[in-house]
């Protein structure tokens, strides 16, 4: 089933629909505009979403068993464009889904355990990388469970979205490709950002909730 084309405008709103009224501007709205022609060249190829999705968490895997960190950046890379670009694809066939809104979400999660168990191969102690793990995942629990109560806005982005998280793996292993040192002050400094992203999350959440009672 191939929709109707839609403009860019058109996706960039449905996307900003989708995602709790986010921004659509700046370095997002030029990632959008990226995602928007790297979706046309899938529908055009009859790539659905869900095949993405799958392929973009056997790249996540196929990351962590890497025995390159060279060869590891690269599929991360390459992970991030396909999970980057499945919604965007739904959004123009029109196919966009629970179903496959759980699937986005469920590789999300165990890509993410798998870039976490490249940062161990890596050097960071494991305690870090499973405190990552689970206030990334709590965070975004936290946004699910409002999404199921019927709150899709909850008018905070953090500094550490999963983009973020990305860009922290990719320097992570660029630490460890150029022989830099730094790699646990950054592990440190990152999860103390993570776990003020989830506080502000849980913040708005409370004032969301709070003003439905």
């Amino acid at each position: 089933m191939t929709a109707s084309p839609i403009s860019e405008r058109e996706f960039k709103e449905r996307w900003s629909d989708l995602h709790g009224g986010a921004d659509t501007e700046g370095v997002v709205g030029r990632w959008l505009s990226f995602s928007y022609l790297a979706a046309r060249v899938c529908v055009a190829l009859r790539i659905s979403p869900n095949v993405l999705t799958f392929l973009g968490l056997g790249t996540a895997i196929a990351m962590a068993l890497s025995t390159y960190a060279a060869v590891a950046l690269l599929l991360l890379t390459i992970s991030l464009f396909f999970d980057g670009i499945d919604g965007s694809v739904a959004i123009l066939r029109g196919s966009d889904s629970k179903w496959g809104s759980l699937l986005d979400s469920l590789a999300d999660r165990i890509s993410e355990a798998f870039w976490l168990y490249m940062g161990w191969r890596l050097g960071i102690p494991a305690w870090i990388v499973i405190t990552m793990w689970m206030v990334a995942s709590t965070q975004e629990y936290a946004r699910a469970r409002l999404a199921s109560l019927g709150h899709t806005q909850i008018g905070v982005v953090t500094p550490t979205e999963r983009p973020v998280r990305a860009i922290f793996m990719a320097f992570a292993l660029l630490f460890y490709i150029f022989d830099i040192p730094g790699t646990l002050q950054l592990s440190y400094a990152f999860l103390a950002l993570l776990i003020f992203s989830l506080i502000q999350v849980m913040r708005a959440a409370k004032k969301v909730l709070s003003t439905q009672e």
